[in-house]
């Protein structure tokens, strides 16, 4: 892929000097972030109810330190990055944030700077597929989703996530078969 990427850079756009171009192992301040987030990003918006939140995910990948736990120090600076201004900035980021932790893309704890001090970034190609379990997830967009995941070779993580969904619910039947009739599990 780099390759043809060179290729493609010398017959379209010769004569770039590369101080123009961003490698992510030649400058600094680079992060990792799932191919599909820009169709995450848009099933969000879908469910914020005119209150889109994929943005507000979005900035909070633009912190991770690539892993999944961020510590959210200064909301005002969050909400800033996410676009809100004004005296209830931190209030709609905090509405957003209420989002994304409604639709699974996030968890969080409470700290110092208030109920999202801690935030756990979850897979959003997971969560993709649970949103769409649950109905909130429209086929055309769907569609779009599992095109890329597969063009980036992750389909295997929707594979694993169901074996892991198909596995939970045979030993939640397994474990409600085992209970006597008139017993109540302990």
């Amino acid at each position: 892929m780099a390759e043809r990427s060179q290729q493609q850079m010398i017959i379209h756009f010769p004569g770039i000097d590369q101080i123009f171009l961003w490698h992510r192992k030649r400058n600094d301040g680079f992060i990792t972030i799932p191919r599909t987030l820009p169709i995450v990003m848009q099933a969000i918006d879908t469910q914020s109810k005119g209150q889109p939140a994929g943005h507000t995910l979005f900035c909070l990948w633009a912190r991770s330190p690539d892993n999944s736990v961020i510590t959210i120090e200064n909301t005002s600076t969050f909400a800033a990055e996410a676009g809100f201004s004004g005296e209830r900035a931190v209030d709609t980021w905090r509405k957003r944030m209420k989002t994304l932790k409604e639709l699974s893309m996030i968890q969080a704890k409470p700290g110092p700077s208030g109920d999202f001090h801690y935030v756990l970034l979850f897979n959003p190609n997971v969560i993709m597929e649970l949103m769409r379990r649950q109905g909130k997830v429209q086929d055309g967009l769907y569609s779009r989703f599992i095109d890329r995941l597969t063009e980036v070779g992750g389909y295997g993580e929707i594979e694993a996530v169901n074996e892991f969904w198909a596995a939970q619910q045979a030993a939640a039947a397994t474990a409600s078969a085992t209970v006597q009739p008139g017993m109540a599990p302990a």
